[in-house]
């Protein structure tokens, strides 16, 4: 920038100015002393990751900080990581800690709670030496072994706060005798083993794979004159071949061109590109992680026997880059590294995700739509079911996701009766939704123009650093967004009521009748007890798990660890006895049922329902009509 120069020795120049004239040159000195001044950026925080002996499972860490601020200094590990929205202390496996300044003289470290080292007086910069164990391959911790180091930043890097806006340059060491690669959403430097985080937020949602890896790209072209054209790299761990690593990216590529067409663009990756960061490998855990502009991807499965289940969790993580990486709710801008984020947006974030991997990669041709359709059914079944619908809505779903998601204790829950998984209600509801606003406007508007118009409003935008998000939407944003797009608002007010912050359940019949499949009960004439989940011993079929409130099985005084002997006198061993048993009268009918229920002996009559699994079949296959209304409105859903 070109600064205008007032003479210091005529101060007196600015007094004779037109008024107008001496604020435009006043502000125009105020954002040239601004311009200097963000030119001086922030002194980077430097980590250093190396791993001597990588067969034991260990990372060394090397932070340095420099120009601190007066005052004690916190270093932390975090207790939460991006994506994830429960506790979960990754501090556990850092040891061998030691703080010393710049010229190397240990410093005085304290530790007030379990994830936090406290150093009360230091002379403006630290160095941080530490260990970090970690021995899971996943979407959430740090995994090392002699093949790779697979780190979650999270579970690998300690952060100050009070210095959460500097920039951080992370590299990583070459083990002894390895040439490895390194892949991570990181930005990249003319090094290759030297990447750049602008901010705390973005350091702590770029996983790093830096191993034995295989990197492939592909470039997806804008389908507007407006976008650019966007690289997708897949950076693959596995045991496989080439040729399966090769088919299994044009499937990835069919799955990115898919869920472009729903927004009409890809969204702008920062660093230049998007990375999947898979590990197939038999020690890894099954799992996907969104990121920015990555996923983590992982199976103890492999490409050759498995590629058409997993490219279902490509699907689901992919269409994350916008949905909740950039159309974020308020509940999680910015994310806490303290403690649980608590949300109760996840049923949209989450669930409509889980609704639009199926039908994406119905789309692209990957699945069927009797694949999807059968998927579906499961899904309308389970709220048919599961009782937690009647005590939790789907926005109160979405805040239990603080004790379900990952989360473990000691005392058992009554989650199985009293909660219903985000993902899968979330999924039935934009199900629900996407037919609802079809059937409305005989299949032309549908939730892919919901999505389009929440991309636009909340996530388009840019906002002032990679890592933050510049309008994230509120309950009462979306609940409007609703109306605009199904132009009313009584629609919109409506289906938030009953089905998001309410209770009810959509009538999903009809719904699917206008696609032409009909949803029906797949075997109404087999009798059941209802919810109930039975081990098969010696003595009989234990109780496993709470029993479902107003089932046939509750209703009989039968709950967790009873042990059924028998059935109106039949001796009860395994599953096939249970339906013999039952089987011996209609649905409605009543049995006696003899069982042990802590170390009490009683007989309880027990009157049968039909079994509550839900199917759905095509007209064709019903033998019903197929019109030429109902084959428009499937296409313009399913193609």
């Amino acid at each position: 920038m070109r600064c205008l120069a007032v003479p210091a020795r005529n101060p007196g120049i600015l007094n004779r100015m037109p008024p107008r004239v001496r604020a435009a040159l006043a502000a125009l000195v105020l954002l040239s002393s601004a311009g200097v001044a963000s030119a001086q950026p922030a002194t980077p925080i430097d980590y250093r990751i190396s791993i001597p002996e990588p067969e034991h499972r260990w990372l060394q860490v090397e932070m340095t900080l420099a120009d601190l601020p007066a005052g004690p200094l916190s270093l932390r590990m975090a207790r939460s990581s991006p994506g994830r929205y429960a506790v979960h202390e990754f501090a556990k496996n850092v040891y061998d800690v030691q703080v010393a300044d710049a010229a190397g003289k240990p410093l005085p470290v304290s530790r007030p709670n379990p994830h936090e080292w406290r150093i009360d007086a230091h002379p403006g910069a630290a160095r941080v030496r530490y260990r970090v164990f970690g021995d899971r391959v996943d979407g959430t911790y740090l995994g090392v072994d002699d093949s790779h180091a697979h780190m979650n930043i999270p579970a690998t890097l300690m952060y100050v706060n009070a210095l959460a806006t500097r920039p951080s340059r992370v590299t990583l060491v070459q083990p002894t005798g390895k040439a490895w690669k390194a892949a991570t959403q990181l930005f990249p430097t003319a090094d290759p083993l030297v990447f750049t985080a602008p901010n705390l937020q973005y350091l702590m949602d770029s996983p790093i794979e830096f191993g034995d890896i295989v990197i492939r790209s592909f470039s997806v072209a804008p389908t507007s004159a407006s976008g650019k054209t966007q690289t997708i790299r897949v950076a693959m761990h596995h045991l496989g071949t080439d040729e399966e690593l090769d088919a299994y990216v044009r499937d990835i590529d069919k799955v990115v061109r898919e869920q472009q067409a729903i927004f009409g663009e890809l969204p702008d990756f920062e660093p230049g590109h998007y990375t999947f960061l898979i590990d197939y490998l038999p020690w890894a855990s099954g799992d996907g992680m969104e990121h920015r502009n990555s996923t983590v991807i992982s199976s103890s499965r492999g490409l050759g026997d498995a590629s058409k289940q997993l490219i279902g969790t490509v699907a689901h993580e992919f269409f994350h880059c916008w949905n909740v990486e950039r159309i974020r709710p308020k509940s999680l801008e910015p994310f806490n590294f303290d403690d649980a984020n608590i949300s109760g947006e996840l049923w949209l974030a989450e669930g409509f995700t889980s609704y639009v991997d199926g039908l994406s990669l119905v789309r692209a041709g990957l699945n069927s739509a009797d694949q999807t359709m059968s998927r579906w059914a499961g899904l309308v079944g389970a709220l048919v079911v599961l009782p937690g619908r009647q005590v939790r809505s789907a926005v109160e779903m979405s805040q239990f996701a603080a004790f379900a998601d990952g989360a473990t204790a000691i005392d058992p829950t009554n989650s199985n009766i009293a909660f219903i998984s985000y993902y899968m209600y979330g999924a039935a509801i934009g199900l629900g939704l996407d037919l609802s606003l079809r059937a409305r406007t005989d299949g032309r508007i549908g939730l892919d123009d919901y999505m389009q118009a929440l991309w636009e409003r909340f996530g388009k935008s840019p906002a002032a650093q990679p890592g933050l998000v510049a309008t994230p939407y509120t309950l009462a944003d979306l609940r409007a967004t609703l109306a605009d797009v199904s132009g009313d608002l009584g629609f919109a007010e409506s289906f938030f009521s009953r089905y998001v912050s309410g209770r009810e359940m959509l009538d999903y019949a009809p719904l699917f009748a206008r696609a032409g499949y009909l949803l029906r009960p797949a075997a109404p004439a087999e009798a059941t007890m209802g919810m109930v989940s039975l081990t098969y011993g010696k003595d009989g079929a234990r109780v496993t798990a709470l029993v479902g409130p107003g089932s046939p099985a509750y209703k009989a005084g039968l709950e967790m660890d009873a042990v059924i002997h028998d059935i109106d006198g039949r001796a009860i061993g395994s599953a096939e006895d249970v339906r013999a048993a039952l089987g011996v009268r209609a649905p409605g009918g009543t049995v006696k049922v003899r069982f042990t229920l802590r170390g009490r002996e009683q007989t309880r009559d027990l009157v049968t329902v039909p079994n509550p699994r839900l199917e759905l079949v095509s007209f064709e296959s019903a033998g019903r009509e197929v019109t030429p209304a109902i084959r428009t409105f499937r296409e313009r859903w399913l193609d």
